[in-house]
């Protein structure tokens, strides 16, 4: 089935700040960009670099205060998420877009079951009579793997461990068919066998219903392998997007180069040292003037210090935020 590549999710000037003692912390800097129907786009970086605040501003879910979206707009099917009001935006969440958190312990009500916690979208959103929703619950249940979907259908998140939770998770947020899936690191808490599953699971519902997925990890390895585009953030900023192939095989951010040069390699029968990025992640207690990067950064000159560099095109749909490109021509090998 041919994808339908209409954009489905736009985003523009996204500024998002939250009110500290110390100040605004600037946790998102002016983000944009689009999602096409039935694309799977990645979003990496490390703890800290926004990706999850970026995701979770979208809808609504950031507490308030203290958090603030300062500006942008987020067009869902045509239509500005920011300036929907409440009650328009509770249509949204779970119905048309599905969003599975990064830590299920807290995000599952611990005094109702999890049937319950399924059940209940499938009502709201699908309109489905409880005898209809608890059929639909079973099935999604043993769809991402929880045996005896029967038995636990029944049982409260405490009585779950941290893998099963994740998958009930899953399970809420694919429940009514959405047409955009956010996922937030996911399969973090899953053996190696269930993420295989739930991978492949997120690709045929893909291919099936043309969803749309923005999908938020540390693991490279897994944007490799179920990734059409790849956002690579730090910092708040986004320093380069370009499709998964052109980003493995030609990064040209330095910040994307030493990212990839953290994945472990395997030489005969022993694995090689493991490469680390020297420094650390700058506070963000203003809004960038300069290249966030450039204290870790071995091309960093002059104007890193003194200009933050723009997200320009590098080539065909390759967009890279670099002074070393921008200023000086000059490509990473």
């Amino acid at each position: 089935m041919a994808e339908d590549l209409s954009p489905v999710l736009s985003v523009e000037d996204l500024k998002v700040v939250f009110s500290t003692r110390k100040g605004e912390v600037h946790a998102v800097n002016t983000i944009n960009f689009n999602l096409n129907s039935g694309e799977l786009l990645g979003v990496v970086g490390e703890s800290g670099s926004g990706k999850s605040v970026t995701m979770m501003s979208l809808l609504g879910l950031l507490p308030s205060p203290p958090a603030e979206v300062k500006g942008g707009t987020v067009l869902f099917e045509g239509k500005d998420l920011l300036k929907s009001s409440s009650r328009e935006i509770r249509r949204v969440r779970g119905g048309k877009i599905g969003f599975i958190f990064q830590d299920p312990m807290t995000s599952l009500n611990p005094v109702f079951s999890v049937g319950f916690q399924i059940i209940e979208p499938l009502k709201k959103h699908m309109r489905l009579s409880r005898r209809q929703a608890k059929t639909r619950a079973l099935e999604l249940l043993d769809l991402v793997g929880i045996p005896d979907p029967q038995k636990r259908f029944k049982d409260y998140p405490h009585q779950f461990s941290g893998g099963m939770r994740q998958r009930v998770m899953i399970a809420i947020a694919l429940a009514c068919d959405p047409k955009l899936l956010i996922a937030d690191e996911p399969t973090t808490a899953l053996d190696v066998t269930i993420q295989a599953q739930i991978l492949e699971l997120v690709k045929d519902l893909r291919k099936k219903l043309g969803m749309a997925t923005i999908w938020i990890t540390h693991d490279l390895g897994v944007i490799a392998g179920i990734a059409t585009r790849v956002i690579v953030m730090y910092a708040g900023q986004i320093v380069e997007l370009a499709s998964v192939e052109e980003l493995f095989a030609n990064p040209q951010h330095p910040y994307t180069k030493a990212l990839i040069g953290t994945i472990p390699a395997v030489r005969g029968e022993r694995a090689s040292r493991l490469n680390s990025i020297r420094g650390q992640a700058p506070t963000t207690l203003k809004e960038p003037s300069f290249c966030s990067f450039h204290p870790r950064c071995d091309f960093a000159f002059e104007k890193c210090v003194s200009h933050n560099p723009q997200l320009l095109e590098h080539g065909s749909n390759h967009l890279v935020a670099c002074h070393l490109i921008e200023d000086k021509g000059i490509a990473l090998d």
